[in-house]
C-alpha cells in the first residue's frame, strides 16, 4: 500500500501560516535535509541538516528580517514518498520595504512518515533585489 503524504505537507503550509514553527518542526525527521534553492539569500552552499538548524538558519532568519511573510500554496500532488508544492511567497524585507511575490515549487521527500528531505526552488531574483532594496520586475 503506497502511503499518502498530502495531509501532512498541507499540514506543514497550514502550522507555518500561523507561525507555529515547534509544531511546523515536529513533521521532520531529526536527519532532514533542507536545499534552498541556489543562489537563495540563505543559501549556504550545503543543505541544512536536522529541524534545529533548518529553524535557525531558515524560519527565525525569515521572520527576524521580513513583515508578512507567507508561503500560500496553490497546488500540492503527491505519488507515495514525494508530495510536490507549488505556490507563492510574499513578504516585505524589513530594511528595505520592497516587496516580493515569487513562485516556489517545494519537493518533499517522506521515511517513515515524516519528512526526510525538502527541496526548494524559487525566484531567487525578487529575494536578492528585494534585500538590496530594488523593485523587481516579476509581477507584484
Amino acid at each position: 500500500m503506497v502511503n499518502d503524504y498530502l495531509p501532512v505537507v498541507e499540514r506543514f503550509y497550514k502550522l507555518y501560516a500561523r507561525k507555529d514553527v515547534p509544531a511546523t518542526m515536529e513533521l521532520f525527521d531529526p536527519k532532514v535535509e533542507m536545499h534552498p534553492a541556489e543562489n537563495f539569500i540563505y543559501a549556504i552552499g550545503k543543505p541544512y541538516i536536522g529541524p534545529d538548524e533548518i529553524r535557525n538558519s531558515i524560519f527565525d532568519r525569515i521572520d527576524a528580517e521580513w513583515d508578512g511573510f507567507s508561503a500560500t500554496t496553490e497546488e500540492i500532488l503527491g505519488a507515495g514518498e514525494v508530495v510536490i508544492a507549488r505556490g507563492r511567497y510574499r513578504g516585505t524585507y524589513k530594511l528595505t520595504g520592497t516587496t516580493i511575490n515569487a513562485e516556489f515549487v517545494h519537493v518533499f521527500r517522506f521515511k517513515n512518515g515524516r519528512i526526510v528531505m525538502w527541496q526548494s526552488y524559487t525566484d531567487t531574483a525578487q529575494f536578492k533585489e528585494a534585500v538590496h532594496g530594488q523593485r523587481a520586475g516579476a509581477a507584484q
